[in-house]
């Protein structure tokens, strides 16, 4: 891959850096990430991935846009209102950086498409905002060895971490099961600085940039949690649980399993054990 003098110079500022360079770039131009979800996380995601350069950029989302999506979900715009998310955002990403190839999928994502899909590319981030999209994602990542970057947001506080399959904790390491219907606040209900999606959703991007370039130290076994309030970031640290019912040393899930759930937050009095969070 021969870097054409457009690209010199609109890709400059990774070049120059040591740790990225002329190869680096070229990594990032060569990789495929799956976002799913096009909604306040995604939004972010997307545009600074495009913006970098990776070559294909997958998008998943059934939805349209709604206009109270518009508070936090900066890739859509006032006359986007009623597009599928995933064409309003493909504009968008093309129109940011026309290198990169971008793959709409206009539908949920379930346990019948997910290995499908998730086998296209190599790294997967989630954007999503409910407990059993996140579940799947999960187990759909570890199934297809894929690297996953996880994240959610609520109110005033966000998380993030990255899982690499079969070597670090996954989500149901810390979280086997969905809570019960009802013990927590829907989306609606509780809230979301708009502002936020776009500091975790960044923080998502660095992440996978990271481990496309082979650099620095992969958000893995810590929860990075974020106080809005109080400008105050957190680690919590996790750890593989050999009882996880996926990745333990007896795992009891083999298939992808779609749990029900009616609820897309966590509860935010909880104490200091790492929560989920949606968007």
């Amino acid at each position: 891959m021969a870097f054409t003098e457009e690209q010199l110079v609109r890709y400059s500022r990774h070049i120059i850096l040591t740790e990225v360079g002329g190869k680096g770039q070229k990594k990032i131009g060569q990789a495929k990430v799956l976002v799913v979800g096009a909604g306040g996380l995604g939004s972010p995601i997307a545009l600074y991935l495009a913006a970098a350069g990776v070559g294909t950029l997958g998008l998943i989302d059934a939805d349209a846009v709604d206009l109270s999506n518009l508070q936090r979900q900066i890739i859509h715009h006032t006359s986007d209102i009623g597009r599928p998310k995933v064409l309003s955002a493909q504009e968008k990403i093309v129109a940011i950086n026309p290198d990169v190839k971008v793959v709409p999928y206009q539908e949920n994502l379930n346990a019948e498409n997910a290995l499908k899909i998730f086998n296209e590319f190599e790294y997967i981030i989630d954007g999503t905002d409910n407990f059993p999209a996140k579940f799947l994602i999960n187990d759909a990542a570890y199934f297809a060895k894929k690297p996953l970057i996880h994240a959610g947001i609520l109110r005033f506080e966000g998380q993030i971490f990255t899982i690499l399959p079969g070597t670090s904790a996954c989500y149901r390491c810390i979280f086997p099961e969905p809570p019960p219907a009802g013990l927590i606040p829907t989306c609606q209900e509780a809230g979301v600085l708009g502002a936020l999606a776009g500091l975790i959703g960044t923080l998502q991007g660095t992440e996978v940039l990271k481990l496309i370039l082979g650099i620095g130290k992969p958000l893995t076994d810590r929860i990075l949690k974020y106080d809005a309030l109080r400008t105050q970031f957190r680690e919590v640290p996790i750890r593989k649980n050999p009882d996880c019912p996926l990745c333990g040393t007896h795992p009891t899930l083999q298939t992808l399993q779609v749990q029900e759930q009616p609820v897309c937050e966590i509860n935010p009095t909880a104490s200091l054990r790492p929560q989920d969070m949606g968007h």
